[in-house]
């Protein structure tokens, strides 16, 4: 039997070191292209491409060491052979994962977590999760709103009742400052309504919105998802409806102090003329 030299094993070492390298990271290469450009599922293939493509990073630093290794001129046949365990030991986790690349394809599984039904559910569940947020938010907004329209409610209903209470004791110039201070308090009232208007207007869509969401994940399998909406949805109505009561009441107590604070000043401003009318009548008398 012929034997090969030191050059001729080390050619050919070195050819069938970068052969091997060269594919596995071509191949590998390729498929993580395929995966980022050519699925349309790419939040859900990310790690998994990402895993391939350090692999191949890996496996081209094995190729690249072990060649460097290979072609020093000046080590010996017995040098080579000695060294080449340090590398392989150094490197054996890129050995092992490319030599597995190189014997086995790379596909992706379509199994139950690529499947159409899989994806179905994962989409209605981050619907879900979106029509929450909404909801929280325009939730939040109305509860902060009514909230601020029952405070300046009271508190023109409080002025109103002071007014009342001090009517007569006030001169002409105390009046009118209270008549500012009232004027100033009905238009915050309105500005709080018109506001309350708005947001309710926000949180209605952001319910038909949610109720859409869980019908869409019931529907779809998600039925966790739907749970969560679903119980979400509850709760932001129970929130907003206890608000609500509360505004109700304060726009009832408004009422009847509007009604009493016109009824008062009517009765004042008639009283004089009655007063006037006695002497009068007293006099044709005479």
């Amino acid at each position: 039997m012929r034997m090969f030299g030191a050059d001729s094993v080390n050619f050919v070492s070195t050819s069938t070191l970068e052969l091997v390298g060269w594919f596995n990271f071509l191949y590998s290469s390729v498929h993580f292209a395929n995966g980022i450009l050519d699925r349309r599922t790419d939040f859900l293939l990310f790690h998994s491409n990402m895993a391939a493509f350090r692999t191949a990073v890996f496996s081209f630093g094995l190729f690249r060491c072990t060649a460097r290794v290979l072609r020093s001129g000046n080590c010996s046949r017995r040098q080579l052979l000695a060294g080449l365990p340090a590398v392989i030991r150094n490197n054996w986790i890129s050995l092992c994962t490319g030599a597995g690349l190189c014997a086995i394809p790379f596909t992706q599984k379509q199994g139950e977590g690529l499947s159409h039904e899989a994806l179905v559910r994962r989409a209605s569940s981050l619907v879900t999760d979106s029509a929450n947020t909404f909801l929280s938010q325009t939730t939040l907004a109305l509860v902060d709103s009514l909230t601020q329209y029952v405070k300046a409610a009271h508190m023109l209903i409080t002025l109103q009742k002071r007014y009342v209470a001090s009517v007569t004791k006030l001169n002409p110039m105390e009046e009118k400052a209270v008549w500012e201070v009232i004027i100033r308090q009905r238009a915050e009232v309105t500005d709080r309504r018109n506001e309350c208007k708005r947001f309710e207007s926000s949180w209605k869509s952001a319910v038909d919105l949610s109720l859409l969401a869980v019908e869409a994940a019931y529907s779809a399998g998600a039925d966790h998802a739907a749970v969560t909406a679903r119980t979400g949805l509850q709760v932001a109505q129970s929130h907003v409806k206890e608000v609500q009561q509360r505004s109700l009441e304060a726009d009832r107590l408004l009422v009847e102090s509007s009604a009493e604070r016109a009824e008062r000043t009517a009765h004042l401003a008639a009283a004089p003329a009655e007063e006037e009318d006695v002497p009068e009548a007293y006099l044709r008398e005479d």
